[in-house]
């Protein structure tokens, strides 16, 4: 017995209203009996964290009662779709279980990926768990009666928070900690009592779609720190050392001379004290403050003039970092992990700032080739909420300002250290952007973009207000704990107008869930692939939280 997944011409990731597309093969070496072959469309958000020392269990709805030092899980089915292959929906559930002989088999399943997560719908939650029933998947009887697949307990994620948004992207950065997975799932039953049902899947990379970018203006969003230099000490200049001799040969002599103090230069080369240079460096972003995947930070660096100085300053080192914060909350437990990544790191840098002839305000605008061929890394994931995991970013810059040319390392080779004058002032001046939003480059395709606009048109309207005859409270006709029975042979439309419609089977698709079976993928200009993405190490490994008590 084998079987595998083949999916059709699979991308480097699979993102929003993606078709997936491929066949379940499955090669027999003797006969068997299958009663069902389910595929499943799976995602999960999962995190473990360990109760501290010293914490008061909450003995809530959510928290189970655990000693410090064990381990409480929470996991949210961000995506669950399910398709039944084989037999066809329209077969009789008498004419299963079906005879296979051996051979090799393939049924083709197709799935779309929706726009949102799963688990913030309680209607649909409530209505998936146990076994698939009459009209479900595999719905024949079984031994004992026990007919049909086992699907996911939606019940189970009711006593959880949730909250709506867009499917998060795939994630592993925190092992025994916090994950984010999609898989392919299929499982093949096998009736019988000593007969185990076999499954198989495959997992895949998953980027979102980014949300409608805000349209374009001349705002900026920017950090900027002033900085004064201190003054110099006026320090004369070293006389030339004179040739060495012995003590005894200078004795001869009946007098020596001092040398007097020399005249105190400045980085112009005029005497006396330099007045100290005073600059203001600022960082802008475009406002909002959005950065892309796989693209180059969106910065300018500006210097600007303070006091009226003839005093030369120069940027000597520039390092750039994207600082992540990763909030894992797993039930009443909450931690923050950090991750950082280095864009740009540029040292021994000499590009002059406010040159001496400009006047007071006067801004110099440092040329972006130091960091606009940098792009974001390749595992930096888009900004995300979902139920129990999130990510946001900041931005850092450290600047290296120096008060006069910083001298070559040459001048300092193995101990012989030339006459280099007055040893400049450098300092480092920090500069912090708090929030950033961080976009997936996917951009959404225009029939979304439109669907959005129209719906946030549209205003809910408040209920209309009940007369003084609908507010009185109504008397049941008959006592709420002995409701009228039907005859035998009596049907609900023959029990009287009073009779009550019986119940759907299942509630229609929802106004997003129509929608996003219309509407297409991110549309790529031509020659275009999508971008890497190596937010998951390998998309097939075993899971890497520890198991539950």
């Amino acid at each position: 017995m084998s079987i595998r997944i083949a999916l059709d011409n699979p991308p480097e990731f699979y993102t929003n209203l993606d078709v997936v597309t491929g066949r379940i093969v499955l090669g027999l070496n003797r006969p068997e009996q299958v009663g069902a072959v389910i595929v499943k469309l799976e995602g999960e958000s999962k995190t473990a964290l360990s109760v501290p020392a010293g914490v008061q269990e909450d003995l809530g709805h959510s928290r189970r009662a655990s000693n410090s030092g064990n381990i409480i899980h929470e996991s949210h089915k961000i995506l669950y779709k399910v398709q039944q292959v084989f037999p066809d929906e329209n077969v009789p559930s008498v004419a299963m279980p079906v005879m296979l002989n051996p051979g090799q088999y393939a049924w083709p399943f197709r799935f779309k990926v929706p726009f949102n997560n799963a688990c913030s719908d309680p209607n649909a939650m409530a209505r998936m768990g146990g076994f698939a029933g009459a009209g479900g998947y595999a719905s024949g009887s079984g031994l004992f009666g026990l007919g049909g697949i086992r699907v996911m307990d939606g019940s189970k994620q009711l006593m959880y928070p949730h909250v709506t948004k867009t499917l998060p992207p795939s994630f592993d950065g925190f092992p025994r900690e916090a994950e984010i997975r999609y898989y392919i799932k299929v499982t093949i039953q096998r009736p019988g009592l000593f007969k185990e049902n076999w499954r198989y899947q495959i997992g895949f990379k998953f980027l979102p779609i980014e949300a409608p970018r805000p349209p374009i203006t001349n705002q900026e969003a920017y950090a900027r720190r002033p900085f004064t230099f201190t003054p110099r000490t006026p320090v004369p200049l070293n006389p030339k050392r004179a040739k060495r001799s012995s003590f005894f040969a200078g004795m001869g002599s009946s007098s020596y001379q001092v040398p007097g103090p020399g005249p105190t230069p400045s980085e112009d080369g005029k005497q006396g004290q330099a007045q100290p240079p005073s600059i203001e460096m600022s960082a802008r972003l475009p406002h909002p403050s959005i950065l892309t995947c796989n693209k180059p930070v969106p910065l300018r660096l500006i210097a600007k003039k303070l006091v009226t100085s003839r005093e030369q300053l120069y940027l000597t080192s520039l390092q750039i970092d994207l600082v992540g914060m990763t909030h894992v909350r797993c039930q009443d437990l909450i931690n923050t992990e950090t991750t950082r990544w280095v864009v740009t790191s540029r040292a021994g840098l000499a590009i002059p700032l406010c040159p001496p002839d400009d006047p007071i305000g006067a801004e110099t605008v440092i040329p972006d080739t130091l960091w606009r061929d940098q792009p974001l890394p390749n595992t930096v994931m888009p900004s995300f909420i979902t139920c129990n995991l999130s990510r946001s970013y900041q931005l850092e810059l450290k600047l290296g300002v120096s008060w006069g040319l910083p001298p070559s390392s040459s001048n300092f080779r193995l101990g012989k250290a030339k006459e280099v004058g007055i040893v400049p002032q450098a300092i480092f001046l920090p500069l912090h952007f708090s929030t950033v939003e961080v976009y997936s480059g996917l951009a959404p395709p225009e029939s979304l973009v439109e669907a959005m606009r129209q719906q946030s048109v549209r205003r809910p309207r408040p209920p209309p207000r009940p007369s003084a005859a609908q507010s009185a409270p109504v008397v049941p006709s008959a006592d709420p704990l002995y409701p009228p029975q039907l005859a035998p042979g009596q049907t609900p439309g023959q029990a009287g107008a009073g009779a009550a419609a019986p119940p759907y089977d299942e509630a229609p698709p929802s106004y997003d869930e129509a929608m996003a079976e219309e509407m297409t993928g991110p549309v790529f200009p031509a020659g275009q692939t999508r971008p890497a993405y190596s937010g998951v190490t390998n998309e097939n490994a075993p899971d890497s939280l520890p198991s539950k008590n």
